[in-house]
């Protein structure tokens, strides 16, 4: 399909709600902002790195693997994040990770088998 189509409607929707939240806590007066090129480059990352280059690279991935490989690798996505998080803020992995990790797991298991 048209990628860059299927993407611009994820972005606007997520920027259309987005601006909702923000707007809102905006309006109860205890934002502040403190612009400077630190803030600029994050915000450039975050608009060229995942928004753009990992959707795109996610689509040709789904294209080369199938949807069933690729909802697999989905299903990762906690894990993922979860271990990115310890390598990279220092946050200690609890019990109730190694638990999702094993539900994950056999999840993929069970339905791998059919």
């Amino acid at each position: 399909g048209d990628w860059a189509a299927f993407l611009t409607g994820q972005m606007v929707f997520g920027l259309a709600w987005s601006g909702v939240f923000a707007s809102a806590e905006w309006a109860t007066g205890h934002t502040h902002i403190a612009w400077g090129w630190p803030l600029v480059a994050a915000l450039l990352f975050i608009a060229i790195g995942p928004a753009l280059v990992a959707y795109r690279c996610w689509g040709i991935g789904v294209q080369r693997a199938g949807p069933a490989v690729a909802g697999f690798f989905s299903n990762l996505t906690p894990l993922f994040a979860a271990l990115l998080s310890a390598a990279f803020l220092g946050e200690a992995p609890s019990g109730y990770h190694a638990v999702a990790f094993a539900l994950i797991v056999g999840g993929i298991v069970v339905s791998s088998r059919r």
